[in-house]
């Protein structure tokens, strides 16, 4: 008998209708976070209050993490995710209206960044933990890579657009985030996800579940080691990105040089996501691991030497052309891993790790630029990075970090990607 080829992973209708209705959805939310604090100040002509609005967004959805991992395992995971698109988009609707109306004001727009940051910490491990069930495990890789082109393009559409719309008129960014939430709900409606046991809610309690989700991210070596790694990791580089901006400036870089820089550094990670199915056929897990900490530690010394924003952009693309890779590897592995009914809780751990490394991170950068001159600084998150790099080279986890069957290579990547 000849063996069954799976269909090629742009013929799955359910990943399809998943993965465009989310990048509309992200697209929309991208623009709308750049218009956040150009709305705050232009309300309260406060900068502390643009700071407030957008630090709200972060804050809400880092200690809504942990809980919404728990409830996206006890939940219906599609149910959820209509949900938070639903809410969104009424959110976003209340803060055209007002402002077309001239009644907005600061605790609106904290009220909304805060629906935000608690909707995108419920969508994501719901996501996260439904995608197994949508795609084979075969094409997982590719779908994983496939979100992380998706996130990038999402953030760097977004973000170029939101100060555009901004221009054209103050409500023009949210009107359009409310459009792209109800165009994802339509798209989401549409998705056929396998049913699932999911124990009933007044027979479970919330908080044992998430000691279960910390406790199974931690008696898991694969999953530990490298979820304490890529927090260290992103700890030093979110430290290093602010450091790189507060240099420039220093420097008399023009701002639209620091835009171009910040902006390569997403072009880098579409690009990376794109070439992950075929890095991660052709390198070893422990390769791709370590070359992306390797990579780091070579090039954010560079640094120092970056004279303009350009060069400064092009070592921003060669940072983020393996991460996504890496990432592919071992996300796929903790998916698959995984129990389904602890899926959702892997996800929030993770995602609460980052949000803490994310938060941090220009934490120490700033610190680092008010205490030390500018290349000093530089060097000082080149040689966290540089610790980080040994500890993940002798790791013993991380050698034998197991290697599941590469995906198919027939399989293409979505177009528009």
């Amino acid at each position: 008998m000849t063996a069954e080829v799976a269909a090629p992973l742009t013929a799955n209708r359910d990943y399809r209708l998943l993965w465009g209705g989310r990048m509309v959805s992200e697209l929309g939310v991208s623009a709308a976070t750049i218009a956040f604090p150009l709305l705050a100040l232009a309300v309260t002509g406060s900068a502390a209050a643009s700071g407030l609005v957008v630090g709200t967004v972060a804050v809400a959805q880092l200690f809504a993490g942990l809980p919404a991992g728990a409830l996206a395992d006890r939940w219906n995971r599609k149910k959820v995710m209509l949900g938070c698109e639903a809410v969104q988009a009424i959110a976003a609707a209340s803060l055209v209206a007002a402002v077309y109306w001239d009644v907005v004001s600061l605790a609106h727009l904290m009220g909304v960044a805060a629906v935000m940051g608690v909707c995108a910490a419920l969508f994501e491990p719901a996501e996260d933990a439904s995608l197994p069930a949508i795609v084979p495990d075969d094409q997982l890789p590719a779908a994983v890579a496939m979100n992380g082109a998706r996130a990038n393009l999402g953030h760097l559409a977004g973000t170029a657009a939101g100060g555009f719309l901004f221009a054209v008129g103050r409500f023009v960014p949210f009107a359009v985030d409310a459009l792209t939430h109800v165009a994802a709900l339509a798209a989401l409606t549409r998705v056929r996800l396998p049913a699932r046991r999911v124990v009933p809610a007044e027979r479970t309690h919330l908080g044992r579940e998430i000691v279960s989700g910390l406790r199974w991210v931690w008696d898991h070596p694969h999953v530990r080691v490298t979820a304490v790694c890529a927090t260290v990791l992103n700890l030093f580089f979110s430290a290093f990105y602010l450091v790189v901006i507060v240099l420039a400036k220093a420097r008399g870089v023009p701002p639209g040089e620091i835009g171009v820089m910040a902006a390569m550094l997403g072009v880098g990670g579409i690009a990376g996501a794109l070439a992950a199915p075929y890095l991660r056929r052709r390198l070893t897990p422990y390769a791709s691991i370590a070359g992306v900490f390797w990579a780091l530690t070579a090039l954010t010394p560079l640094a120092v030497f970056a004279g303009n924003g350009y060069v400064m952009g092009a070592l921003f693309l060669a940072m983020a052309l393996l991460p996504p890779a890496a990432n592919t590897t071992i996300i796929t592995e903790q998916l698959l891993l995984t129990p389904d009914e602890l899926r959702g809780r892997l996800s929030g751990v993770l995602g609460l790790l980052t949000g803490v490394a994310g938060a941090a991170g220009p934490v120490l950068g700033g610190v680092l630029t008010e205490a030390v001159p500018g290349t000093a600084a530089v060097l000082a998150c080149a040689a966290g990075i540089a610790a980080v790099t040994v500890l993940v080279t002798v790791n013993p986890t991380l050698r034998r970090f197991p290697r599941r069957s590469p995906t198919d290579t027939s399989t293409p990547l979505m177009e528009g990607t």
